[in-house]
């Protein structure tokens, strides 16, 4: 990079890879909101495992929402970076997703 010219990144890789792992995360997200869904309604329904399953399942759309909205912007030839509110949502899901999970098994 000689003066200050930013140099030409691989347009394909990197986010390619980023957006990969995006769908991998939704698809482990999936899975856990599917089996909390289907816990709470393999035996005894209880008014605890149907609230532990309806809000994994919201913060799935949650999750799901904000894994959309990156893996869009990672279209762009230079994406931007993740921003700490949407870092902090897609962290919040993943703690909540546990600890709905843990409500619906107990």
């Amino acid at each position: 990079m000689a003066g200050g010219a930013v140099e030409a990144r691989d347009p394909g890789l990197q986010p390619e890879r980023t957006r990969l792992a995006w769908r991998r995360t939704t698809l482990s997200a999936t899975v856990a909101a599917v089996l909390a869904a289907r816990q709470a309604v393999h035996d005894d329904v209880t008014a605890a495992g149907l609230v532990g399953a309806a809000l994994s399942l919201l913060v799935w759309l949650v999750f799901l929402g904000v894994a959309h909205r990156r893996m869009r912007a990672l279209v762009a030839a230079r994406p931007g970076a993740l921003r700490p509110r949407g870092a902090a949502v897609a962290a919040a899901c993943a703690v909540a997703l546990a600890a709905f999970a843990v409500a619906v098994v107990v």
